[in-house]
């Protein structure tokens, strides 16, 4: 996989995404004490600070944790004092390049109606977390057949002139039809059509993944590292003792 170069404004959106969705287009959703923030917590389950590297970012998301509390960040592999590294997964960040994004006429869009539907789907593929109010984050497309979803894609992280396409699954009996194909060209365009251009994760182990959005122009941009840290200042170690 090469790795494509962006300009140095973008560079820095994409580097620390989550941050810039929430201090911006996604602030609505946000809850944010100084240099941290986190999504709503039926939202997504994304925290993120300004700077890993600044004290007071770890200071304030520590506040906004709670003692022992959790938060799932990128870019955190050494988690600083007062704190634990409980996991962490690598992953890969694309960029499109060259996608034909184009609309699908049997792509239909999604709601908070469908959200059950929705969750059953993603707890069968496991394309990534989505919680209940996910889909307000953007535009979601599926595809049916005989009434049932069997396809999903849509819209994540919103850094300004950018958006994250997401939750790319099919139904493992539908699968080898190109649906996620087309549910990506799909999102893409309503991306382009705003203005803005489409981005995505997955996980550096989940090859086929890779390799299919490598296929439809999507470039590697930069390999990624998210982590689950543990707030274990003394608050949380009195409690736990």
């Amino acid at each position: 996989m090469s790795v494509t170069a962006l300009d140095a404004r973008s560079s820095h959106i994409l580097d620390n995404p989550a941050w810039a969705a929430l201090t911006g287009p996604h602030a609505h959703f946000a809850e944010r004490i100084g240099h941290a923030a986190r999504y709503h917590q039926d939202v997504a389950p994304f925290y993120a600070v300004a700077d890993e590297d600044d004290p007071r970012a770890w200071t304030d998301l520590a506040t906004l944790v709670g003692p022992g509390g959790t938060a799932s960040v990128r870019g955190v592999t050494e988690a600083p004092e007062g704190w634990e590294v409980v996991r962490t997964g690598h992953g890969v960040q694309l960029v499109d390049t060259f996608v034909r994004a184009e609309l699908d006429a049997d792509a239909v869009r999604l709601g908070p109606g469908d959200v059950p539907e929705i969750l059953d789907l993603v707890a069968r593929t496991e394309p990534g977390p989505y919680l209940p109010r996910t889909v307000e984050l953007g535009t979601y497309l599926g595809i049916r057949h005989r009434g049932r979803l069997i396809a999903l894609a849509g819209e994540r992280l919103h850094p300004p002139g950018w958006t994250e396409i997401s939750a790319v699954c099919t139904d493992p009996e539908h699968r080898g039809r190109g649906l996620a194909t087309r549910l990506v060209r799909a999102v893409a365009a309503g991306i382009k059509e705003r203005g803005e251009r489409p981005f995505l994760h997955a996980a550096a182990t989940n090859a086929n993944a890779i390799r299919l959005y490598e296929s439809i122009g999507f470039t590697l941009r930069r390999r990624t590292v998210f982590s689950l840290v543990r707030h274990t200042g003394a608050a949380a170690l009195e409690e736990t003792a």
